[in-house]
């Protein structure tokens, strides 16, 4: 009877996570972040890496770690919204599959505006940068992902090299970079919130990704879903054709009924087979250490 009981508890909590996840709530990250209380991986909270409240990262360690490839992601949340704890469950994701992970925090509008949340993230990756060994990693081997405007952030620092000068780095510091359900070709008009997150004076060629681009760019991995109601999958689509075209290693992958959400939601032990995002980011960075070709690059 206990058993049938935890079943039907287990079944019901794998029910509730697409719904809770699709509305952000906190129900929705609580209970997909249940399971990542219970695992080998180390994580050290709260880690500062500037001065500003909101400039502190989590890290997310695998038994015995040295010289492990480091993912720092970035989650979503429109520029308004998000934490890193909300998405442990991507941290404890990609430390089980054997990376060293860093989730930072980054200064939301408001009061942040562009380009505020972008050289946070560059901070971000000073201080990984700096501290790679310390926490079983490979400066030589970092990695960028983010989600929506978290892609967003990764694809900026990755494309526009500005952002790591100015604390110190160069582009030379990344591997490479992931991106899921990121807007490449954002326009800054719509919703009408964006005008004030990203106003003058700046312009769309300092904002837009697709514009950034140069044949220095580090490989790219572009996830997407063809249901994506926020963001269309053809800025991945165009974003891969802009890569390829300078000859920058640029892997695609559409996934046939896939939501904004699920491509980061799949990361959850409860919703993993929703997506094949996590099988996709360890080939994508497997592959990228051993400097094989990319696999794939989005349709036509």
């Amino acid at each position: 009877m206990a058993m049938w009981r935890s079943r039907i508890v287990v079944v019901a909590i794998i029910l509730a996570v697409p719904v809770a996840l699709a509305n952000c709530s906190r129900l929705g990250f609580g209970v997909v972040n249940v399971p990542t209380y219970f695992g080998s991986y180390q994580r050290r909270a709260d880690i500062p890496y500037g001065t500003e409240p909101r400039q502190s990262l989590d890290v997310y360690v695998p038994p015995g770690a040295a010289d492990r490839p480091v993912v720092v992601f970035w989650y979503g949340g429109m520029w308004r919204w998000g934490s890193k704890e909300q998405y442990r469950f991507v941290g404890a994701a990609l430390a089980n599959a054997g990376y060293v992970a860093v989730l930072p925090d980054y200064r939301l509008f408001p009061p942040a505006r562009f380009p505020q949340f972008i050289e946070d993230g560059a901070l971000a990756v000073r201080w990984t940068h700096d501290h790679a060994a310390e926490i079983g990693g490979d400066p030589r081997a970092i990695f960028l992902m983010g989600h929506s405007a978290g892609a967003h952030l990764a694809a900026s620092l990755a494309l526009d090299e500005r952002y790591l000068r100015k604390v110190g780095g160069n582009v030379a510091w990344l591997r490479g970079w992931i991106g899921l359900s990121g807007p490449y070709d954002l326009d800054a008009r719509y919703p009408p919130v964006l005008r004030e997150i990203f106003r003058e004076p700046y312009a769309a060629a300092d904002w837009q990704p697709i514009a950034l681009v140069t044949a220095h760019a580090p490989p790219a991995l572009l996830i997407h879903g063809t249901d994506d109601g926020m963001v269309s999958a053809q800025q991945a689509d165009l974003l891969s054709q802009a890569l390829s075209g300078l000859s920058v290693p640029v892997d695609c992958r559409i996934y046939a009924g896939s939501s904004h959400f699920d491509t980061v939601a799949a990361f959850s032990l409860a919703l993993r087979a929703e997506a094949p995002s996590l099988s996709d980011v360890k080939d994508f960075i497997d592959r990228t250490m051993t400097g094989a070709p990319p696999k794939v690059a989005c349709p036509e």
